[in-house]
């Protein structure tokens, strides 16, 4: 089994801040969680009331919990690993650290927004979009294309979150429709147009808010729950035309790690669980993500998924270029941007 992890990856485990795991034992299912704590404590506790299965949750960011878990190999405690993105799932599956799901499980969700392999499932969507400030721009005013946002008349008016995990998503899917040269010349022009940078999403969003920019790159859900907590903010999602990268639908995932050993039938019951109407139905309800289990629908006014028109990725392949997306990035200058 290869073992091998890249040094950048190596590094970026050492320096990151992970919340405190407070131990398992054969008797707990350990789970990995690169969702906040605030999000899904009270779905993985009412997970433990309704089966009896005692938890253990480590809570981190998603890239960084990865290659823990591979960098403790054979050894780790590892049983389930809940990540906030299709690439760092994906990066333990190129390890290879995942086990198959079964048939059955896999099928509750389309094709698209699971792996190739059977290896994970999708448990929920986000689609990217282009937020922007209706108060000051008229949604035909924004453009179809996140190649259009190097042009001079977007110079310094543009916000990202360059090592947000769905940004480092995106651009390994332009990666795979444009090319390395074609990204990295991206990156580049949108550092040298005066894009500005934030931590993440939640901040690109407030900034579009305050006027302090008037695109952002993010996620749609983030506008969805500030405008359910303000119905008041002017802040819109555009959505982008399909043959875009900036119009992918990234998934959080699920995957049963190959050290789950005797824990292995509670970690597939926890996947199972996931997969329910009941989590489904939270995660819409708590989120406003896209709930992928067939039968569960979205909330509020959010367009049907199967309506937007989105690039035909394989979100498998996105944990096999992690290191070389975050290279890029690095190399064009836009962390420090």
């Amino acid at each position: 089994m290869n073992r091998t992890v890249p040094a950048l990856l190596i590094t970026l485990v050492a320096a990151a801040s992970l919340g405190a795991c407070g131990g398992s034992s054969s008797s707990e299912l350990t789970i990995y969680s690169g969702r906040t704590q605030e999000l899904v404590e009270p779905l993985l506790d009412q997970f433990a009331k309704e089966t009896g299965i005692d938890i253990a949750v480590r809570y981190g960011d998603s890239a960084d919990l990865a290659v823990l878990i591979d960098t403790e190999g054979d050894a780790s405690p590892a049983d389930v690993f809940f990540s906030q993105s299709p690439g760092a799932i994906g990066f333990l599956d190129t390890q290879p650290r995942l086990v198959e799901l079964p048939a059955n499980v896999l099928e509750r969700v389309p094709e698209q927004f699971r792996a190739s392999d059977g290896d994970w499932v999708g448990v929920s969507g986000r689609v990217r979009v282009i937020v922007y400030n209706a108060d000051e721009i008229d949604d035909s005013e924004v453009p179809n294309s996140v190649f259009d946002l190097t042009d001079p008349e977007y110079r310094g008016r543009v916000g990202v979150a360059p090592t947000n995990g769905s940004f480092q998503d995106f651009v390994t899917i332009m990666r795979s429709m444009r090319g390395d040269e074609a990204t990295l010349e991206w990156l580049t022009a949108m550092r040298e147009n005066g894009v500005r940078t934030y931590p993440n999403n939640i901040a690109v969003r407030e900034a579009v808010e305050r006027g302090e920019i008037d695109f952002g790159l993010a996620n749609h859900y983030y506008n969805e729950q500030a405008k359910a907590e303000d119905p008041e903010t002017p802040t819109e999602n555009h959505y982008l035309d399909g043959a875009d990268p900036g119009a992918a639908i990234l998934t959080a995932a699920v995957g049963v790690l190959d050290t789950a050993g005797d824990q292995s039938e509670n970690a597939q019951r926890l996947v199972e669980f996931l997969l329910s109407q009941e989590a489904q139905e939270y995660f819409a309800r708590e989120t406003f993500e896209y709930p992928l289990a067939s039968g569960v629908d979205p909330v509020g006014d959010l367009p049907p998924l199967d309506s937007i028109a989105t690039p035909q990725v394989d979100l498998s392949g996105l944990g096999g270029g992690l290191q070389r997306t975050r290279e890029l990035i690095r190399d064009s200058g836009l962390e420090s941007a």
